[in-house]
């Protein structure tokens, strides 16, 4: 980038940090409430070449021009941009001065290569451990953190100099994720740009840039089928969307494709209205895992709209579940629909699989008059053994039926020293109008 097209970028992102605050003016993007929009002093010159010097590197100039003609670090992605001082602080030394291991498209093999000191199974020494740290980490600088084990560095050499790496814990077959932008400042004005745009700036930089109508011709122009998943991915930032593209994203749902799946979340993300009869389709298909995705869709955008109709097409597809993950889902729905019935979910609650059948006790926990089921319950206790037996009293208190109480007074010594749980079982025997010495 020339110097003029710079200089006029670093004005365009001064004009723009205030239209981003007054945007945000309550601090509702993430990390906001961290940095609210404000600014460190600028870095003299000065300040800067004597850091340089002492290290001996060069900064890439979109960033240092930004550190003395900006600020010296605050507002910014995430929880914000470090000082210089911070940043240099955050980062170990060997790999500040090392050289760029990382490149953009690293495969999982050769990331695996780099990184196996810090994800195999063999015992290695302190020294081993941080070598090879600061050898994947090499030639960058830590510039901020996104929270928990994720933070934000900038590459000081090589030939991906000044591009900004999103890394976090080192895991097997799963690279560090290299934004778009080719430059810091271009990263860090189009984080303005979706603020003041108001779109969706979870997970800031991970999607693809660019508006709904860029997506769209990107999607229908490229042969690449893992740039048109990219282009859907990033549709996820746009809260509202147009009627073209309600129009395409519709087509692409109606097809038999990898697509359509992606399409109706987005539907149902922007439009609960047009994605509802996609999602219907989906959740009464012979695809397991569509039903799972469309499960998934119903209880995340769902929420707020009328779920009437999903409800007895759920409660047909239970008989079909055969995994936890669809039958939490399941749950998850009848429940906030006020229309979960434990004999519906019987059979997992009877299931061979414990996972199955905590994950069923668990979505008929509101479940009421439990009594009336007792048989159920009971076939549930005498196959489950303890840890079904436990999950129930966790979840449920102690359901107050003579029939259950042989079980209840198997499990008491365990439960008698903890006073809550020793208050459920009172409870119990209260209603039943038996004395408080039981249990023994």
């Amino acid at each position: 980038m020339n110097i003029e097209k710079q200089t006029a970028q670093l004005e365009r992102i001064k004009t723009k940090l205030g239209q981003a605050l007054r945007k945000d003016a309550e601090f509702a993007e993430f990390g906001a409430s961290s940095h609210q929009y404000r600014l460190e002093d600028k870095l003299t010159a000065g300040t800067l070449a004597d850091w340089e010097a002492q290290y001996g590197i060069k900064l890439p100039e979109p960033f240092a021009r930004f550190l003395t003609e900006i600020g010296n670090g605050g507002a910014g992605p995430y929880y914000g941009i470090y000082p210089l001082e911070q940043a240099t602080s955050y980062t170990e030394l060997p790999a500040l001065q090392g050289r760029a291991a990382l490149h953009p498209g690293m495969s999982a093999e050769e990331w695996n290569i780099l990184t196996e000191p810090l994800t195999g199974e063999r015992d290695i020494s302190d020294e081993e451990y941080e070598e090879a740290r600061n050898k994947a980490l090499g030639g960058m600088l830590c510039i901020g953190t996104q929270g928990c084990e994720y933070e934000m560095c900038l590459v000081l050499e090589g030939e991906h100099r000044g591009r900004v790496v999103y890394t976090s814990d080192f895991y097997p077959d799963r690279p560090f994720f290299f934004v778009y932008e080719d430059n810091f400042l271009d990263w860090y004005e189009r984080w303005l740009d979706e603020i003041i745009l108001d779109y969706d700036n979870a997970w800031f930089g991970s999607r693809l840039p660019g508006d709904e109508n860029t997506l769209i011709q990107l999607y229908r122009n490229t042969p690449d089928e893992k740039l048109q998943a990219k282009a859907l991915e990033a549709m996820f930032k746009f809260k509202r969307i147009a009627p073209a593209t309600l129009k395409f994203l519709s087509n692409v749902a109606g097809q038999v494709s990898r697509d359509a799946n992606t399409a109706i979340s987005l539907l149902c993300k922007t439009s609960f209205a047009a994605g509802r009869p996609y999602l219907l389709k989906l959740l009464q298909s012979d695809d397991s895992e569509g039903a799972l995705r469309a499960l998934s869709i119903l209880h995340t955008y769902g929420k707020n709209e009328d779920r009437t109709e999903f409800i007895p097409v759920i409660r047909q597809r239970l008989e079909r579940i055969n995994d936890a993950e669809t039958l939490r889902y399941a749950g998850y729905i009848l429940k906030d629909c006020d229309a979960v019935n434990l004999r519906d979910f019987a059979h997992f609650l009877c299931h061979a699989s414990l996972v199955m059948q905590t994950t069923a006790i668990y979505a008929v926990r509101e479940c009421g008059n439990k009594q009336e089921s007792w048989e159920i319950i009971e076939q549930m206790f005498r196959t489950g053994g303890t840890e079904v037996l436990r999950s129930s009293i966790s979840h449920w208190d102690v359901i107050p039926h003579e029939k259950l109480l042989p079980y209840y007074k198997a499990i008491w010594p365990e439960y008698k020293g903890n006073p809550n749980f020793r208050e459920k079982f009172a409870a119990c025997l209260r209603e039943l109008h038996l004395p408080d010495d039981y249990f023994g």
